[in-house]
């Protein structure tokens, strides 16, 4: 938009107004054809048929036509441009008043005062038509053929007030069907973005679930290096471990990128939880040895409360396991009041970070994400003596409307 600078200030809001004009009407003239018009239905197969013998009874029995024969002929002839008035909504209105423009011209050049069927009246469905379905430049070329009909209305003289209602008419029925346009344009947007957010979930499920897995890998792997000379015997225990965990990160990684790439929901079973939390205890091996206590009113959670904790404590621990250097235990505790659960997972290593530079990802900030969409609060850091801690606390009741 370009602004005009000017002393007179009655110039400037001129000069300003005609700049909005100018964007307005360069973006209505830009605007693309709405998405995926439906093909016919069986009601407007029903609409055309009632017409036409309706059209018929009035041809008969109306006694001002002057031209009932041709006013008839032009019902039958128009009449199912209302079948392909969605995909194609320029030509059908273009074909319908056409029409009648062209039977009312030759009415005149013939001297005679033709008044059309009250039954054309549905011909203002093609205007919403056009407004709803159509392209900027469809709306607009469209719209110059009903407004055309009203002109030569006034060269037939027609009242002042047909006149000025027809194109009332005419801008009502634009607006009506701009404004389901829109609102069709919002709801579409809506599930896209819904769509995107629960892809972006299923992305962060991929990460903390797999992520899990391969720490467990890790972890038996380290273990099972470490008593391989002293106990053997153990080694075999370690890769039972690690084929197991190998097997459930795969077919969970399956799962989420299968769904992820079809753009589909898809079952992925029942969502772990708050009980589930227990899960990840360890009282012992050589890896640190993690605890876990649930205190509270943690019953009759919501399963979106439910399934984050479950998740947060999941990707706490796990990034516990891989990052808490010279760590020996790892607390988790889940607490639960009429209002708020807590969720609070420190350990006891160093909070510094490893040598390779490591990090967990994405992780922090999908734990601060959850989080935040289900209206709580997020904390993680280090410890002021050792250790690293996450408090995360969550409404009862989930997302704030």
């Amino acid at each position: 938009m370009r602004f005009v600078l000017s002393a007179d200030p009655r110039a400037a809001r001129v000069a300003y107004a005609g700049a909005v004009v100018r964007d307005l009407a360069r973006s209505l003239w830009n605007e693309p054809r709405a998405p995926n018009p439906p093909p016919p239905q069986w009601w407007d197969w029903l609409i055309v048929a009632a017409l036409l013998p309706v059209a018929v009874v009035e041809g008969v029995v109306r006694e001002d036509l002057a031209w009932p024969v041709a006013s008839i002929a032009m019902v039958l002839v128009v009449a199912p441009a209302l079948l392909w008035r969605r995909a194609h909504p320029l030509p059908a209105a273009a074909a319908a008043f056409g029409t009648c423009i062209a039977v009312d011209v030759a009415a005149g050049a013939a001297g005679v005062t033709w008044e059309g069927l009250y039954v054309n009246g549905f011909m203002i469905v093609l205007i919403y038509a056009l407004f709803r379905w159509g392209s900027g430049r469809e709306a607009v070329v469209g719209a110059l053929f009903p407004l055309a009909a009203i002109a030569i209305g006034v060269t037939d003289g027609e009242p002042a007030g047909d006149i000025v209602g027809g194109v009332l008419l005419v801008l009502f029925v634009s607006a009506l069907g701009a404004a389901f346009r829109y609102r069709s344009s919002e709801r579409l947007r809506g599930r896209d973005q819904a769509r995107l957010r629960e892809r972006e979930q299923l992305a962060r499920e991929l990460h903390d679930t797999v992520a899990h897995h391969v720490s467990a890998i890790a972890v038996q792997a380290q273990a099972g290096r470490t008593v391989a000379d002293a106990h053997p015997e153990a080694v075999l225990d370690a890769l039972v471990v690690v084929e197991k965990e190998a097997s459930r990160a795969l077919t969970e990684m399956r799962t989420i990128v299968g769904a992820l790439r079809r753009g589909e929901p898809t079952d992925l079973g029942p969502q772990p939880g708050v009980a589930e939390i227990r899960q990840f205890a360890r009282s012992n091996g050589n890896a640190p040895l993690v605890d876990v206590t649930l205190t509270g009113d943690l019953d009759e959670l919501p399963p979106s409360v439910d399934a984050a904790l479950y998740r947060l404590a999941q990707e706490s621990v796990t990034n516990a396991l891989r990052h808490a250097r010279h760590a020996t235990r790892v607390h988790v505790v889940v607490t639960g009041d009429d209002d708020r659960v807590r969720l609070t997972v420190w350990d006891d290593g160093d909070a510094r970070p490893a040598a390779n530079g490591s990090s967990s990802g994405f992780g922090l900030l999908g734990m601060a994400e959850r989080t935040r969409l289900l209206g709580g609060t997020f904390e993680a850091g280090p410890n002021r003596d050792h250790g690293w801690t996450v408090v995360a606390e969550l409404p009862r009741s989930g997302a704030p409307a």
